[in-house]
């Protein structure tokens, strides 16, 4: 595979190190992106690795709860500029879209771009004509929706571009709120450690080896090395581990035990991620 500078550029992006230290990273892997990503961590070339998969695009998050705080829809809608993201007819647009998907609790993006909107015309249609109106590509990415029996539904937004639902298993408005702001900002992988990938654990854990094995230390002292990275690897990616934004002498962990309550699940949304 040919080494592009579009290849440089992307992988000097998601690990902030040098054109000439990404350049002979993708020379030794032959020019796959997460390998070379995968060698500089282990290197100290990088210290760490933006999330694959961006989508170069503009536009908002909305969400729509219901009063009762027992379901709540999320949704993400692409524009091709911050310009048309900034408009009002596009901020009107994603927020009716909103209220529609939580009436409507769509399944997917294909099921809820067949659904009517108050004028008649579908989601896709309506989208169609905005298009015709402003001169530009817009996209509904994704749409999410959450229901609850007897626990409660969080919301937080920070601006238009991220948004999060935080489903907590007892009723507790307030709490739910916090953990989705948390959530907003601190971006953990999943709730708890049971959850994480074998995939992602692994991939770590063979990172810290091949760091740990160029300190030079005993065999006895890297494993040792490698359980405290590993552990100081879970608490950071995982909401429990993580500690709270509020309170940072607290981990989210302690804070939801100490209000006899539980992470159910939560939904994260930024533009272009």
């Amino acid at each position: 595979m040919a080494i592009t500078a579009a290849l440089v550029k992307e992988l000097r992006e998601r690990t902030g190190a040098g054109m000439m230290d990404c350049k002979k990273a993708l020379i030794e892997t032959n020019a796959d992106l997460e390998a070379a990503i995968d060698l500089m961590r282990a290197s100290g070339a990088a210290k760490a690795a933006k999330k694959a998969g961006r989508v170069a695009s503009e536009g908002l998050v909305s969400i729509a709860v219901s009063d009762d705080n027992k379901s709540a829809a999320i949704l993400e809608v692409n524009s091709e500029t911050d310009f048309v993201a900034k408009g009002t007819a596009f901020i009107e647009f994603v927020n009716t879209l909103a209220k529609l998907a939580l009436k409507n609790m769509p399944a997917t993006v294909e099921e809820f771009l067949a659904q009517t909107l108050d004028t008649g015309e579908t989601v896709d249609k309506a989208r169609e004509n905005i298009v015709a109106k402003i001169g530009e590509n817009i996209s509904v990415r994704r749409v999410k929706v959450v229901k609850t029996e007897n626990g409660t539904i969080g919301a937080y937004k920070h601006g238009g571009r991220i948004a999060v639902l935080a489903h907590l298993a007892e009723d507790n408005a307030p709490l739910a709120k916090d953990i989705a702001m948390h959530i907003a900002a601190s971006k953990p992988e999943c709730v708890s450690e049971d959850l994480l990938s074998e995939g992602l654990i692994e991939r770590e854990r063979a990172i810290f080896i091949e760091q740990a094995k160029e300190s030079g230390k005993p065999d006895n002292i890297i494993e040792k090395m490698i359980v405290g990275r590993m552990k100081k690897f879970v608490n950071e990616v995982t909401l429990y581990g993580q500690p709270f934004v509020k309170d940072t002498e607290t981990t989210v962990g302690k804070l939801i035990k100490s209000n006899n309550n539980e992470v159910v699940s939560f939904v994260r949304f930024e533009v272009g991620e």
